[in-house]
């Protein structure tokens, strides 16, 4: 009988957490096969060279409060960091708020009426709650008013999602906000930022001179130098059983590889339905998932000097973007010496929506349209412009989404040799932190014959807080 350590493992998925688990397996000395489908690694974390400057796919940043991610991350970048100062607010009405909200700053720029309008609904509010549904709109209501909800919440989840504020799991309000409220804000802005403990009020991240995918990149130099093997441009069609090992891999090309244990990165919706002997129910539960598309519209603009937030959440009804994002404002030497400034704008669709069937030409106008509406780039010349569709980006928490899950995770928890990991793997919102978890565990799983639990990570909210002080990040490195 073999040991962990001789075992073969193969991964689907060359992102952040299907790295980081060849990663930490290849240093263990277990063998490892990697698969990704596209020409590049990193998942939706990747980086890679447009018009001689570095960009990722959107705003990727990094920042953990967990030790064990840290140290993977650290240990990976290297001296070849640095530490940068986050800006993030809203566009609304042709104004810039905060994100988070600054209570003086948004009641300052809403204007007189509309602040008496905002604050008399939030004290409505404390008097006469809204009935709580688990919803998005009643979770974020509740805390804030319906006024501010409205103008700061609504527009730009309706824009992500596609479906209604009624219709959306309070899930994405209690990992994303937590328990942030108007007073919370009130009372961290008259403290001046200290003391804050909630994730979204973190103000510095860590990001690599190489880009984001930088760390990614390096994860896969690893493996291929300690005995592991990255395959490119590989895509998987399914996990099939096997004789002597417990499963195997089906190439979409029709080769077969078979290993000791899989670890997949595939979207659930696909692994599941392509899994022989699957009961009808749990294939039932799969399909009614759905996942949101992402469109990136790259911008040349001949300026830099722009505005400077890392990006901005677009609330306006007006504009179809949701996020426009200024890589000029990361960290100097992706920009490599242009003068220019590149600008990613965000288009959120379903393989319905027309918006994903229009060519580049169309959505580049439309993107260069939008953002010369917007007046944030001023007089300065939009000179080219560049697509990236990312399919199933975001999974869809609908209402109620938990319970159909359920059946799901613990199916496939019952097929031992198969773990299920990463955003599209695991039907999970995640930041690459999240992700990175989840392969440090289902590597450590493999090595030492641990039993982490891979569906909880990124459902604790109470214990998944990352603190708001650089110190502790500072420390890590140290």
């Amino acid at each position: 009988m073999r040991t962990n350590l001789e075992k073969k493992v193969g991964i689907i998925g060359a992102g952040p957490a299907g790295l980081t688990a060849a990663y930490e397996l290849a240093k263990a000395g277990i063998a490892v096969e990697v698969f990704e489908a596209g020409p590049n690694v990193g998942g939706l974390s990747q980086s890679f060279e447009l018009w001689n400057q570095t960009v990722d796919l959107g705003p990727h940043r990094f920042f953990s409060s967990d030790s064990r991610i840290n140290k993977v991350w650290f240990e990976v970048a290297g001296p070849d960091f640095r530490l940068v100062n986050r800006l993030t607010r809203i566009y609304y009405n042709s104004r810039l708020f905060y994100y988070p909200l600054k209570p003086f700053d948004a009641l300052r720029k809403l204007g007189i009426r509309q602040s008496i309008s905002s604050l008399n609904s939030y004290l409505f509010e404390k008097i006469t709650p809204t009935p709580d549904t688990n919803t998005f709109e009643s979770w974020v209501v509740r805390r804030f008013g319906y006024k501010l909800y409205s103008t700061f919440f609504k527009t730009y989840s309706e824009k992500l999602w596609g479906i209604p504020c009624t219709d959306l799991d309070e899930d994405f309000a209690a990992q994303r906000i937590k328990k942030l409220s108007l007073g919370e804000a009130v009372r961290n802005a008259f403290k001046g930022g200290k003391g804050n403990t909630h994730k979204t009020l973190i103000d510095q991240f860590a990001y690599p001179t190489g880009g984001n995918g930088m760390i990614y990149e390096r994860m896969a130099d690893y493996v291929r130098h300690h005995g592991g093997t990255v395959h490119l441009k590989s895509p998987v069609y399914a996990v099939i059983p096997g004789n002597e090992h417990p499963y195997g891999l089906k190439l979409e090309d029709g080769t077969t590889r078979f290993f000791d244990h899989i670890i997949s990165t595939m979207p659930l919706t696909l692994l599941v339905n392509r899994l022989p002997d699957v009961p009808v129910s749990v294939k039932n539960k799969a399909n009614s998932l759905t996942f949101r598309n992402t469109i990136l519209v790259y911008l040349k603009v001949e300026s830099s000097n722009l505005f400077p937030d890392n990006w901005l959440y677009i609330h306006s009804k007006e504009l179809l973007t949701g996020r426009i994002t200024n890589f000029r404002n990361w960290v100097p030497e992706i920009t490599n010496g242009e003068k220019a400034s590149i600008l990613t704008l965000e288009y959120w669709c379903y393989n319905e929506d027309e918006i994903w069937k229009k060519t580049d030409d169309e959505l580049i106008r439309i993107a260069s349209d939008e953002l010369t509406k917007t007046g944030l780039i001023g007089d300065a010349v939009i000179s080219a412009g560049f697509v990236k569709r990312l399919a199933r980006s975001y999974p869809v928490y609908s209402k109620g989404y938990k319970e159909i899950l359920k059946p799901i995770q613990e199916y496939l928890s019952g097929l031992k040799g198969l773990s299920v990991i990463g955003r599209y793997g695991s039907f999970k919102y995640n930041n690459q932190d999240h992700s990175i978890l989840m392969g440090i565990l289902a590597a450590d799983n493999l090595i030492s014959g641990s039993n982490h639990n891979l569906w909880d990570i990124n459902t604790d909210y109470e214990s998944y807080q990352e603190s708001a002080s650089i110190q502790n990040l500072q420390s890590e490195i140290a």
